[in-house]
């Protein structure tokens, strides 16, 4: 195997876990071979082949260290194997992060344009291109099991499924997971304080919607099977000057801040499903008094997805 000149002289796809935080380094998925994603870890001293695998998804600022660090007091209480992956934004830009490699050939350096003195940025759908990427093998999700099974294999862990929380970008990518990732073996997904969202609707296209991609109505009736968990900050509202704020004509219509927009993909979805009688597992869920704040979402994910250990 190649030594890889990263920190710590890590060795590609060569996983082992050891007690407390550590790192190891894997190869990209399909198309991505030569670039490499590197895990941020936590093993709790309770850690058993029967404990729970939580993969933690960061935000645009793809800082995986902090997001794995602020799980550590959860993971000792419970006993939770903590996976971190970080995305090189060099490697991994937003059509491939955020849009999870559902497009390719993006514009978006030509579409949009910074509000100053604002956290927010504005995209002129006029000038926006883009080709859909058919290719599933190519959509990040497939990272997300492959990390699983790489871990479970290291470890001896007899767990079969995995728990997933993404927060920001992070929470854009698993929305989009559960309408997207037929395959998958992840137990709960919570997505919190995203963005903007990709509509279970085939009236508009990506990224806001699924025109133009080969997901089908049928399709969607297994996206509504999983427990999808949609959490958003009360004070993820209009006076939030947090993250950044994708503004666009078709954006907006979903709302003009993240509160809104988690109000309204919520609404969307569950419509859908009646209309089509579909059952329907997605739940939304409020935090009171929180912002863009992915610390204390982490907390409020960890009490509803594990309150009842």
């Amino acid at each position: 195997m190649a030594l890889v000149k990263k920190k710590e002289f890590l060795i590609l796809n060569e996983v082992t876990i050891t007690e407390g935080s550590g790192t190891f380094l894997i190869e990209g998925g399909k198309s991505k071979k030569d670039k490499s994603i590197q895990i941020f870890y936590y093993k709790p001293k309770t850690f058993n082949s029967n404990s729970k695998v939580l993969i933690v998804i960061p935000g645009a600022g793809r800082n995986a260290n902090a997001y794995r660090d602020t799980w550590i007091d959860e993971a000792e209480k419970q006993g939770i194997l903590i996976l971190s992956p970080e995305y090189q934004e060099k490697d991994y830009p937003f059509e491939n992060y955020h849009l999870c490699g559902l497009i390719s050939d993006l514009n978006l350096d030509r579409s949009l344009e910074f509000v100053k003195n604002s956290n927010m940025v504005k995209i002129d759908e006029s000038k926006l291109s883009f080709k859909v990427n058919p290719k599933q093998d190519e959509w990040i999700f497939k990272d997300f099991d492959r990390i699983f099974d790489l871990v479970k294999k290291a470890t001896k862990s007899t767990q079969n499924k995995y728990d997933l929380f993404g927060h920001s970008a992070g929470g854009q990518i698993l929305h989009r997971l559960a309408l997207f990732g037929q395959s998958t073996k992840v137990n709960q997904i919570i997505s919190t304080n995203s963005g903007f969202y990709t509509l279970p609707n085939f009236d508009s296209q990506l990224p806001f919607g699924l025109k133009n991609t080969r997901i089908k109505s049928q399709d969607l009736k297994l996206a509504f099977e999983k427990r999808l968990i949609i959490l958003v900050g009360e004070l993820d509202n209009q006076h939030e000057v947090r993250g950044t704020l994708l503004r666009s004509e078709t954006a907006d219509k979903q709302g003009l801040h993240r509160l809104e927009r988690a109000q309204y993909f919520y609404k969307q979805a569950k419509a859908f499903a009646n209309l089509h009688q579909f059952n329907f597992n997605w739940e939304i869920e409020i935090v009171p008094e929180v912002g863009h704040d992915y610390r204390k979402m982490s907390k409020a994910a960890s009490h509803i997805i594990y309150s009842q250990n």
